[in-house]
């Protein structure tokens, strides 16, 4: 009897619960806003005008930077932010199979082109034998690195290379060129002690390094690295996914990559 005296003494307490719970904040309100991490510099500029034209329809953002490129899976992994917008297809793909996250891309942002730079020779055929060049320290980044140089006739790789391309993908080297793997969030800072480096728009834009007239090899409008909008599977169908999709195709966005970076970052939407 006294059991079931506690029992109906719970039930009010668990009615009133439930109106609690259904009253929950909607993601990209005020009350909760959306949670959307990202690397610092290029990727944190234009996400701050995303949420600046969708904050105008009442859309809040909040914005977590992040100064490397494992954090933001991580946070987006634990539930600390509900999306990133800062990696592409490659090193994406590359996350979920080293690290098993199950994140889905639910809309693009924008390719930041990779450049090859040097702060001693003017080409890269005035690269010395024994010249250093430092190039991405993660998986995708680096092979990219990698395909640019080769690209460019400063050695060979193995046929079908891609970019998953490592070092000992390198078939033919006549110059005896010595690759140096670093963070790639400190290799702009550390361009003087190499002889070149490949360095994405992101961090060479911050850097004072122009990508279409100061580099020594770029890419192509072409590159398959344009990033995205990634989020956890269970979400990509939710209103508020679409919502941070849109806002990168935004005309208004879109024109402000165009007049920030001199062309060095280019709309992906």
């Amino acid at each position: 009897m006294l059991s079931r005296r506690l029992l109906l003494a719970a039930l009010p307490a668990a009615a009133a619960l439930r109106p609690a719970l259904a009253q929950s904040p909607e993601i990209g309100t005020a009350a909760r806003p959306l949670r959307v991490g990202v690397t610092a510099g290029v990727h944190a500029q234009v996400l701050e005008k995303v949420r600046d034209v969708l904050g105008r329809d009442g859309f809040h953002i909040r914005i977590t930077e992040f100064s490397d490129f494992i954090q933001p899976n991580a946070a987006l992994a634990s539930g600390d932010i509900d999306a990133n917008t800062y990696q592409h297809l490659p090193f994406l793909e590359a996350q979920r199979q080293q690290r098993g996250y199950d994140f889905v891309p639910v809309g693009k942002t924008v390719l930041t082109l990779m450049a090859v730079f040097s702060k001693k020779h003017r080409t890269l055929a005035d690269l010395p034998s024994g010249a250093r060049i430092a190039i991405p320290n993660d998986p995708t980044n680096g092979g990219r690195a990698l395909l640019l140089l080769a690209q460019n006739g400063v050695f060979r790789l193995r046929d079908g290379a891609d970019y998953r391309a490592t070092v000992a993908d390198i078939t033919e080297n006549p110059r005896r060129i010595r690759i140096v793997e670093l963070e790639a969030a400190q290799i702009a800072r550390g361009l003087a002690d190499v002889d070149a480096a490949a360095i994405t728009g992101n961090y060479a834009v911050p850097a004072g390094l122009d990508p279409v007239n100061g580099a020594l090899a770029k890419e192509g409008p072409e590159s398959v690295y344009t990033c995205l909008v990634v989020v956890r599977r269970a979400d990509a169908e939710k209103p508020w996914a679409k919502r941070l999709a849109e806002g990168y195709a935004n005309a208004e966005v879109k024109a402000f990559v165009n007049s920030s970076f001199g062309g060095a970052v280019i709309p992906g939407a």
